[in-house]
């Protein structure tokens, strides 16, 4: 019988040469050149040669102890006719499916968002995916094993809001099938994924089509002017806030989260930054008087406290909380006003398009949209700000009355 156990701990540290100095028993300790040690077990399996690795050696790696313990296991299997680096294989996968089953999509999900919080755009984009794969869509959802899952789980989730909320149910689909695609590639689940479109759930749910996404019920602009002599008549912070979405054609949300340290009423200038803008942009917006009228409206709303002011919503809801987007929705729903808060965008670009002779990059610029390929907006450097400013402070004077004909439209007050 071949000699086994010709090494000693005290030589596994002295050895420097390299190569693979045999303990027996088909283990060995393999020396670099740079003086790295490993252990590995030859072996030889249906005529063909294989190495398996048994994990460093020497301080803070496998003792030779542990070494010859792991040799002595793999010299068993291949008695019992099993190759030792297969079996190896089959029991790292049956350790990975049984740590799969212990872990929920719930506390994946939340893992899964903490890692990646650095590549979404902004705070806003990392709590909305927290909320959608939360309790709030996703409470049946988090409570199963992420190697679990099948399509009718994501089913359960997605079918309540498809034809009603289409946009979240689309982005929480994206993110669900994201989050198993990251499960699978870490060897915690395997098949196909159940939240895939493509030949899958395409074959279950209605698609949204085109418009569905991206296209706003917007007011004619010839309409605008007397929406807004109706919307001037009604009090309420909702309606001062949708007042200034028409006359700086903003997202909702920029003007709804507008603070008092964004504002320089002097200047009557508007700076979003880029942590509140989609595009992730800084936006200078250009106010018009009718919007600073808007703005200086507020004043008396600010906090008492001088070192408040600054964080302050210009536009403040219950309990200085910002306003939601249903909060002036509502008012156009009162007013049975033929448009979205944010077709108002579109019935600027109408305007502008329509009643103006303004460059299409400046009326594109004035709704933060990027303009032209990559290697134009390289080169353009200017915002076209004071070209804005001419085109905004016209608009302001269109839906004010002041700047055209008002074509007459019953607004229900």
């Amino acid at each position: 019988m071949a000699q086994i156990n010709r090494l000693n701990p005290r030589r596994v540290t002295a050895l420097t040469e390299p190569g693979r100095h045999a303990d027996g028993g088909n283990l060995y300790l393999n020396v670099t050149k740079t003086g790295a040690k490993s252990w590995v077990f030859f072996y030889r399996i249906a005529g063909k040669q294989r190495e398996m690795g048994l994990g460093p050696a020497g301080p803070g790696g496998v003792s030779l102890a542990d070494a010859r313990e792991a040799a002595a296991k793999a010299r068993a299997l291949l008695a019992a006719g099993i190759d030792p680096l297969v079996a190896r294989k089959e029991e790292r996968t049956a350790a990975r499916v049984a740590e799969a089953r212990a872990t929920t999509f719930g506390a994946y999900a939340d893992d899964f968002v903490a890692l990646h919080e650095g590549e979404f755009r902004n705070p806003k984009h990392v709590a909305q995916w927290k909320m959608t794969m939360g309790d709030a869509y996703c409470r049946d959802l988090r409570k199963l094993a992420v190697d679990e899952i099948a399509t009718d789980d994501v089913l359960a989730v997605l079918k309540p809001i498809w034809n009603t909320k289409r946009e979240t149910a689309n982005r929480i689909r994206q993110r669900i099938e994201r989050i198993l695609d990251a499960a699978k590639v870490e060897g915690k689940r395997s098949g196909e994924n159940p939240a895939r479109w493509k030949g899958h759930l395409s074959m279950l749910l209605p698609a949204h089509g085109k418009a569905s996404k991206g296209h706003f019920r917007a007011m004619p602009w010839r309409a605008v002017p007397n929406f807004m002599a109706a919307l001037g008549e009604r009090e309420g912070i909702a309606a001062r806030a949708l007042e200034l979405v028409v006359l700086t054609a903003a997202r909702s949300g920029e003007v709804r989260g507008m603070t008092w340290a964004e504002v320089d009423l002097d200047r009557a200038i508007w700076t979003v930054p880029a942590s509140r803008m989609k595009a992730g942009r800084e936006h200078r917006v250009p106010l018009s008087p009718a919007a600073v009228a808007v703005i200086e409206a507020m004043k008396p709303l600010r906090p008492r406290r001088a070192e408040a002011v600054a964080d302050a919503l210009v536009f403040p809801g219950l309990r200085r909380a910002p306003l939601s987007d249903m909060t002036l929705g509502a008012v156009l729903k009162r007013m049975e006003a033929a448009s979205t808060v944010h077709g108002f965008r579109s019935a600027f670009r109408d305007w502008a398009a329509e009643a103006t002779q303004a460059p299409a990059e400046v009326a594109e610029m004035a709704l933060a949209h990027a303009v032209g390929s990559a290697t134009v907006q390289a080169y353009l450097r200017s915002d076209l700000f004071d070209r804005r400013r001419d085109l905004m402070d016209r608009w302001a004077a269109f839906v004010t009355g002041d700047g055209g004909d008002v074509v007459a439209l019953r607004v229900a007050k």
